[in-house]
C-alpha cells in the first residue's frame, strides 16, 4: 500500500514531469536537487512506473556506498508499503536481497560496473540512476563513461539520469551529449552557522594522523551543543576511528544515546540511525551522512572540518586514505542536514577566517586515486589509455603508467595494454588487482581458505589492537566476537565462493609454488607477497629496505622484532621522519620473496665508480635489495669505460696526469676561446667531461682502474682538441704564446691563470724603454713589475701611464732601498736590463 502522504510530502515530485519530457526527448537527464527532496527514493519508483501506473520500467539505482544502497532500498519498499526484495531490492558486495518482481534495485557503483563488465549491454534494465553524482568517487565516473559508451554504441534507448545534490550541472550535460538538466527545488529551513574554533592552535592532519587535541575539542563541542540547542545532535569526523574517540570522550550521558554510524557500522546500528530515535541522539558519522543518508530528529550538526580522501604516491609504492580538510562543499552538505525537517544550526569547529582558504570542492578520485582498478576496467572494456572514454577529468597520465606497469607484473594486460584472460577474471572479483592476484595465485599455493582469510583482513584494515603482525592478527579475527571479526569472516565466505568459480587452471596461474616450510607465518606471508611484490623488505642496518628501494622501520612494540625479511601490507610515513612506518606485515623468509617476486628478480653485472676507483660486480637483486654479490673480472669494457668517465665527473679531471706544460696549454686554451672564440675549444670542465670521446681516447678505452686514469698525459690528450682542419692550430703560438720577449731579452711566461686578464710578472728595470703594455690576441697584458727583489712593485695595463705618472713615487720609495740597480730618471729612454750598475758598467 502506498505511502501517499509520505510521497506527495517530496519536493522532488514537482519535477517529475519535466525529467520525464527531458528523458522522452534526450534520453538523458541531469537532476539537481537538494538533500531531502526525495531524489534518492521517489524519481527511482516514479521511473518505475511504480507510483501512478506509467510504463513498467526496470531501473538500476547506483550509490557510492553500500550503507546508502540498503537505506535507499529500505526507505523505497517502506514507502511502497512492502518488504525490501519485492518490487525494490537491493545488490551490494557480499549480499543481494531481489525477488522476481523486483522492478527497482538498488545496488553500489562497483556492482554496476562488474555488471557492466559481464553484460555491457545491461540486458533488462531500462533506466540507470547514478545517484550523489557530486562526490566524484572513481567507480562512480567510470560507470557513467561506460554506460553513456553503451548507449552511444549498443542500447541508444537506455536512459540516463545523473543526479545529485550539490555538482557542476553543466560539466554533466556536456558529459552525457547535452543533456537537459531539471532542478528540483527543497524545503530546506534555515540554518544559522556558530563559529566554534578551538582555544589553542591544533596540528593539522597528516596520513591519518588527528591531533587528540582537536578531537577533544570536538567532544566538547558537542556537549556545548546538547546544552544549548534541542533535536538530535549530527557530528561528523573523518573515519571510524576518530568516532570510537569523540564516543569514548563523551562517555555516558544522561537521557542521550550515542550512536556510531559508518561503513563497518553493524546493520542494526546503520538501521537504527534511519530510524526515530526514543530518546535524544548524538550520532557520530563520517562523511556517509553527508548527502547518502537521511536522519530524522537531527536539528544541530557539529563539523569537525575533516574528511578522508584517497592519496597515492607512485615513487614510493604507498598509497592509502589521507585525512584533508573538507571542502566547502561538504561543509554546506553537512550543514544542511540540520535543517531538513526545521531551523537548525551547525557549529563549525574551525575560525571563520580560515571557510575562505578552504577547497572548493572535494578533489575528483580520479585526480588522487591509486588507479590499478580503474585501469584495469578501462582494459577489460577495450580502451586501455581510457582515452575515448567520456569523462570530466582525464586520469593523470604518471598514475595511468604506473597501473600499467603493475597490471603487465600480475599478468592483467598484454604488452599493448589489451586485458588478458587472466585480467578478465581479475576485473570480476570486486577487488583490488593486487588482492585479486594475491586471491587466485595463493588459493593455488596455500589453498582456498587460507588465501581468502589473509585477502579478506588485507581488504578492510583490522583494529589497531590486533597488532602489526599479520598472523598474529589473522588468529585474533578467528577468535575475535567483534564487529570487526563479523565482517572479516562474511568476507571470507563471500571470496571463498569466488575463489572456487574463479580459481586458474595449472597451466594458467602465475603461481611462485608451494610456500615452503615458513609455516603460519610464512603462508600467510607468501599471499601478502603476492599481492605487494614491491614491498618485500629485508632487514638492513636497523631498518628495512623495501624492493621498492623504499626505507621503512617497525614501530615500538613490534611483534614482528628479529624477522630477516618481511612482506609489508600496510605502511605510512610518520610527520618529520625519511622513513616509512610498519603497520602490518607478515614475516617470510628469502625462498618465499624469491617466489612471490620472481617478475623483479634480476641478476646483472655492475660496474660503477665507488670509493675512489672501479667497482666490478655481479649482482643478484629482487628490486633494490641485494639478494648476493660477487667479484667481477671480466667486466665489459664498455661498462669500465662509463665508470671511468664516471669518476671522472665525480672527482674532476685532476685523477688524469696534468704536468706544469698541460696545465699552461689549458689556460693558454680558455684564454683564447673567450677571445675569439670558435674553433677553438671550451676546456672547462662541463665541456671536457662532455667529449671525452674526443680527447681521451684511445687511453681512456684501455683504462681499466683509477691508476690507469693517473697515467693519462692531460697535455698530449688536450692537443686532439686544437682546431688542426681549419689550420688555426698554428697559430696557438701567436695568439696565446707561452712567453713573451721583454725589451731586456728575457723570454717571460705569460699567466694565463684569469683568461680576460693574462699576467706578465717581470722586474721593472726590464721593461725599460717599452712605451705601450704588451698584448697577446689583442688584449693588452696586466703588467706586475716587481721590484729587484720579485717582489710587486706596481700593477698596470697602460704601461705608458705609469711611466708617466706612477713611476716617479716607485723610483723614489725603491732606489734608496736598491742602489746597486739602476733608476733613471727618463724609463723610456733608458737600456732595459736584468743586471745591476756595476754589471751594465764592465
Amino acid at each position: 500500500m502506498l505511502r501517499d502522504d509520505a510521497l506527495d510530502a517530496l519536493p522532488v515530485r514537482a519535477a517529475l514531469p519535466a525529467l520525464n519530457d527531458a528523458l522522452d526527448g534526450h534520453g538523458a537527464a541531469v537532476l539537481a536537487a537538494p538533500p531531502g527532496t526525495g531524489k534518492t527514493t521517489l524519481v527511482p519508483l516514479a521511473l518505475a512506473g511504480l507510483l501512478d501506473g506509467g510504463p513498467a520500467r526496470r531501473v538500476v539505482v547506483a550509490e557510492p556506498r553500500r550503507i546508502a544502497a540498503r537505506a535507499a532500498a529500505r526507505r523505497m519498499a517502506w514507502l511502497l508499503g512492502e518488504r525490501t526484495g519485492q518490487a525494490v531490492g537491493y545488490t551490494v558486495r557480499g549480499e543481494r536481497v531481489v525477488g522476481r518482481h523486483t522492478r527497482v534495485e538498488v545496488v553500489t557503483t562497483g556492482v554496476l560496473l562488474q555488471r557492466l563488465q559481464r553484460d555491457q549491454e545491461l540486458t533488462g534494465v531500462d533506466v540507470v540512476v547514478l545517484d550523489e553524482c557530486h562526490e566524484r568517487h572513481l567507480d562512480a565516473d567510470t560507470s557513467a563513461a561506460f554506460l553513456w559508451d553503451v548507449r552511444e554504441t549498443l542500447r541508444p534507448e537506455l536512459r540516463l539520469v545523473a543526479a545529485s545534490a550539490t555538482t557542476d550541472t553543466a560539466g554533466w550535460a556536456r558529459l552525457l551529449g547535452g543533456a537537459p538538466v531539471v532542478e528540483a527545488r527543497g524545503a530546506v529551513f534555515d540554518v544559522e552557522a556558530v563559529w566554534a574554533p578551538p582555544a589553542r592552535p591544533v596540528r593539522p592532519p597528516h596520513g591519518m594522523r588527528v591531533d587528540p587535541a582537536l578531537l577533544a575539542h570536538v567532544a566538547s563541542v558537542v556537549r556545548r551543543a546538547l546544552a544549548e540547542r534541542s533535536g538530535d545532535v549530527l557530528c561528523f569526523l573523518p573515519g571510524v576511528g576518530e568516532i570510537a574517540r569523540v564516543a569514548g570522550l563523551l562517555g555516558a550521558l544522561d537521557g542521550v544515546d550515542v550512536l556510531q554510524v559508518h561503513g563497518r557500522a553493524p546493520a542494526a546500528v546503520q538501521d537504527a540511525v534511519l530510524a526515530p530515535g526514543v530518546r535524544r541522539r548524538v550520532v557520530l558519522a563520517t562523511s556517509v551522512a553527508e548527502s547518502s543518508l537521511t536522519v530524522p530528529g537531527v536539528r544541530v550538526v557539529v563539523d569537525s572540518g575533516l574528511a578522508r580522501e584517497p592519496r597515492v604516491d607512485h615513487a614510493r609504492g604507498l598509497s592509502a586514505l589521507a585525512t584533508v580538510r573538507a571542502s566547502r562543499a561538504a561543509g554546506r552538505q553537512r550543514a544542511g542536514r540540520a535543517g531538513r525537517e526545521g531551523p537548525g544550526v551547525v557549529y563549525r569547529c574551525w575560525a571563520e577566517a580560515e571557510d575562505a582558504r578552504l577547497p572548493l570542492f572535494p578533489a575528483p578520485e580520479i585526480k588522487v586515486a591509486d588507479l590499478a582498478s580503474f585501469a584495469l576496467q578501462a582494459a577489460c572494456w577495450g580502451d586501455p589509455q581510457a582515452s575515448g572514454l567520456a569523462l570530466l577529468d582525464r586520469p593523470p597520465a604518471g598514475a595511468m603508467a604506473a597501473a600499467g606497469e603493475l597490471l603487465t607484473v600480475i599478468g592483467a594486460v598484454d604488452a599493448a595494454g589489451a586485458a588478458t584472460e587472466r585480467g578478465v577474471r581479475l576485473a570480476r572479483l570486486g577487488l583490488h588487482p593486487r588482492l585479486g592476484r594475491a586471491l587466485l595465485d595463493g588459493a593455488v599455493s596455500v589453498g582456498a581458505e587460507r588465501a581468502a582469510e589473509v585477502v579478506a583482513l588485507l581488504s578492510e584494515e583490522a583494529p589497531r589492537e590486533y597488532g602489526d603482525d599479520l598472523a598474529a592478527a589473522l588468529r585474533a579475527a578467528r577468535r575475535g566476537g567483534d564487529a570487526y571479526g563479523g565482517r572479516w569472516r562474511a568476507e571470507v565466505r563471500r571470496l571463498r565462493a569466488v575463489v572456487g568459480q574463479e580459481t586458474p587452471r595449472p597451466s594458467e596461474a602465475h603461481s611462485p609454488g608451494a610456500a615452503g616450510d615458513g609455516g603460519e607465518e610464512g603462508l600467510v606471508g607468501l599471499v601478502v607477497a603476492l599481492a605487494f611484490p614491491e614491498r618485500l623488505a629485508r632487514a638492513d642496518g636497523g631498518s628495512y629496505l623495501m624492493v621498492s628501494g623504499t626505507r621503512a622501520e617497525t614501530g615500538p612494540g613490534t611483534g614482528l622484532r628479529g624477522a630477516s625479511w618481511l612482506a609489508v601490507a600496510v605502511a605510512d610515513r610518520p610527520v618529520g621522519q625519511a622513513h616509512a612506518r610498519v603497520r602490518l606485515a607478515a614475516a617470510v623468509d628469502e625462498g618465499v620473496a624469491r617466489r612471490a617476486a620472481g617478475a623483479l628478480l634480476r641478476e646483472r653485472d655492475e660496474v660503477h665508480w665507488a670509493d675512489g676507483d672501479v667497482v666490478a660486480r655481479r649482482v643478484e637483486r629482487l628490486g633494490a635489495v641485494e639478494l648476493g654479490v660477487r667479484a667481477l673480472r671480466d667486466a665489459d669494457a664498455s661498462l669500465v669505460r662509463g665508470a671511468l668517465v664516471e669518476g671522472l665527473r665525480q672527482e674532476g679531471l685532476r685523477l688524469l696526469r696534468w704536468s706544469p706544460e698541460a696545465d699552461a696549454l689549458r689556460r693558454r686554451l680558455a684564454f683564447v676561446r673567450a677571445h675569439r672564440g670558435d674553433p677553438w675549444p671550451d676546456v672547462s670542465d662541463e665541456s671536457l667531461h662532455a667529449r671525452v670521446d674526443e680527447w681521451l681516447e684511445p687511453e681512456l678505452g684501455r683504462a681499466r682502474r683509477r691508476a690507469d686514469l693517473g697515467r693519462i698525459d692531460a697535455g698530449q690528450a688536450l692537443g686532439r682538441l686544437l682546431p688542426w682542419a681549419s689550420g688555426e692550430a698554428g697559430r696557438l703560438d701567436e695568439l696565446a704564446p707561452e712567453r713573451i720577449t721583454v725589451p731586456s731579452g728575457s723570454a717571460i711566461r705569460v699567466d694565463y691563470a684569469d683568461p680576460q686578464r693574462p699576467v706578465l710578472a717581470v722586474k721593472l728595470q726590464e721593461m725599460f724603454g717599452m712605451q705601450e703594455s704588451p698584448r697577446v690576441a689583442g688584449v693588452p697584458l696586466v703588467v706586475h713589475l716587481l721590484s729587484p727583489a720579485g717582489r710587486p712593485a706596481a700593477v698596470t695595463s697602460d704601461l705608458a701611464s705609469f711611466w708617466r705618472d706612477g713611476y716617479r713615487a716607485v723610483r723614489a720609495e725603491l732606489r734608496g732601498r736598491y742602489p746597486k740597480h739602476p733608476w733613471p730618471e727618463d724609463p723610456v729612454g733608458a737600456q732595459a736590463t736584468r743586471h745591476t750598475n756595476a754589471r751594465l758598467r764592465r
